[in-house]
């Protein structure tokens, strides 16, 4: 399918409404016809563009991403870490945070939602982390036979979850910043 070329302001302007409206009215009720027609554009360019509704949810959320986590190196792992988690400043995290969970949910009747976010979204966030953490294997900072390595990410993906399960508290840095140092860094032997 031959995409259309969109500027980066309208591309944005698409990514921003289709993740507003996710918010307001959930995946399930969220339509492509909802989105050309908050964005004045028609359904045929946003299916030539993107393909599905899955795959223009989970683009929204890869271009919402404020940087590529692969491209941080301050020469740290705790410095990389701390880097990551300053990406967002704490209302976008709740947002985003209340946005995921509401997604959990419609990947488990969705299989077309969950192989576009693994694709788009998730693989691209292991890929950085699995980035960082051979950088500080290789700085000696980790052996490489530590076994708490592979679980990094289900850790991480933890601390999301627990904040609000367990105090009903959204996620913010402090709290994240507090986690890779006394859950994350000392699990990995750093």
């Amino acid at each position: 399918m031959a995409r259309t070329r969109l500027t980066p302001e309208r591309e944005s302007e698409l990514y921003g409404t289709t993740l507003d409206l996710l918010r307001e009215v959930g995946y399930d009720a969220l339509t492509m016809d909802a989105v050309a027609a908050r964005t004045h554009s028609s359904k045929a360019t946003l299916y030539r563009q993107w393909g599905s509704k899955p795959e223009l949810v989970a683009r929204a959320l890869r271009h919402n991403k404020p940087a590529d986590v692969a491209q941080i190196d301050t020469g740290s792992l705790r410095g990389d870490f701390h880097t990551m988690v300053s990406m967002a400043d704490d209302c976008q995290m709740e947002r985003d945070a209340a946005l995921m969970r509401g997604l959990v949910h419609a990947v488990h009747d969705n299989p077309d939602l969950h192989q576009a976010l693994r694709d788009l979204l998730i693989e691209p966030e292991l890929n950085g982390i699995g980035v960082l953490l051979r950088r500080a294997v290789e700085r000696g900072e980790i052996d490489a036979d530590q076994p708490a390595l592979k679980y990094v990410t289900h850790m991480l993906v933890g601390a999301f979850v627990a904040r609000q399960l367990v105090e009903d508290r959204p996620i913010d840095q402090a709290f994240l910043r507090d986690y890779v140092d006394a859950v994350l860094l000392p699990a990995l032997g750093v």
